[in-house]
């Protein structure tokens, strides 16, 4: 009996690889599936939202990372209730001037949904064949299953069901999830089986660095971005959002930060909203809001219904009566 060989091709013959196209440019590909990773209140949902909005308005996500092709989202939060989904997302939607009632955004009102479930799979699909969005949503994975993480044999089937889902339907899929205890900011980080990390054609980290957050970013097929510091503004009348941070976490501010603070607000008529403040003298949040409780304490400030004002205005000549030290460090 002859004996079929197997096809073969000279290498040089094999069609070139196509340049990866982008859902968000840097961040996410079209048609990608991955983790976006994180310890417990590290802002991994707020993150996910941020994406989804941006994908679904063609805005960039964080300001800085293009949607060249958008489209509708689907997203499943369980756990947090639709109404705070929903005020997440009117405020990011009102802080960057589109509507939210235009979008393309529904949301699964499901109290339930296991992944490894038959009849749950069947549901799942059948929502998505029917909206068909470019983009799906599950935050968090501990909660869409009762498998164990750990086993590798159960892991890749439910993540086998996803990526078929991904293929057949042409959408990218974002899970939310848990990273080690001990974990850094990439590779192996993600909680349970090796498996989660070998599936994903892209992961988002983000974790805690030297009192802020830092978003890393691999890729299987691509270069990586350069890691970005994140804050969570809460200033905003519309309501909180991530935004990147000017300064690195960590990295000290300029001397003299309180005299700084007082000479600005001393020179404007009506009050100063934080944000302002921060954008007028570019220093790290956390570093104003520190330095506004004190010298708020001190008396040198204070916060009305239209913004911070300076308490002491420099009178004939006078300067604002502040310590030389400072007038050297900041409070």
């Amino acid at each position: 009996m002859k004996i079929e060989c197997l096809p073969v091709q000279h290498v040089a013959a094999v069609e070139a690889e196509p340049e990866l196209p982008w859902l968000v440019t840097g961040i996410w590909p079209e048609q990608g599936v991955g983790f976006l990773g994180g310890h417990p209140k590290s802002c991994k949902s707020w993150l996910a939202l941020e994406i989804a909005l941006s994908v679904a308005s063609r805005t960039p996500v964080l300001g800085s990372y293009a949607v060249p092709r958008g489209g509708p989202v689907l997203v499943f939060a369980a756990e947090d209730s639709p109404r705070t989904v929903r005020a997440r997302l009117a405020g990011m939607a009102a802080a960057r001037g589109v509507s939210l009632a235009d979008l393309p955004i529904q949301l699964v009102l499901a109290n339930r949904l296991r992944l490894e479930s038959d009849a749950d799979q069947a549901r799942l699909r059948a929502t998505l064949e029917l909206i068909r969005p470019v983009l799906l949503v599950l935050d968090p994975f501990v909660r869409m299953t009762a498998i164990d993480e750990n086993s590798a044999q159960e892991v890749s089937r439910v993540l086998g069901f996803l990526r078929e889902l991904q293929r057949s339907l042409t959408l990218a899929i974002l899970v939310v999830h848990h990273v080690r205890k001990s974990a850094g900011g990439g590779g192996l980080a993600l909680r349970g089986s090796s498996d989660f990390w070998a599936w994903s054609d892209t992961n988002l980290y983000l974790h805690r660095k030297q009192g802020g957050l830092e978003l890393a970013v691999e890729h299987r097929n691509a270069s990586a971005p350069e890691p970005v510091a994140l804050e969570l503004f809460d200033e905003a009348p519309e309501g909180p959002y991530l935004r990147p941070c000017e300064d690195e976490p960590g990295q000290t501010e300029p001397l003299g930060l309180a005299a700084r603070i007082v000479a600005y607000l001393e020179e404007q008529t009506d009050g100063v909203r934080l944000d302002a403040i921060r954008a007028a003298l570019r220093v790290r949040m956390q570093s104003l809001v520190d330095a506004m409780r004190e010298l708020e304490q001190r008396g040198r400030v204070r916060r009305g219904g239209d913004g911070w004002q300076a308490l002491q205005k420099r009178e004939s000549g006078q300067e604002t009566e502040l310590s030389e030290e400072e007038q050297r460090t900041g409070p």
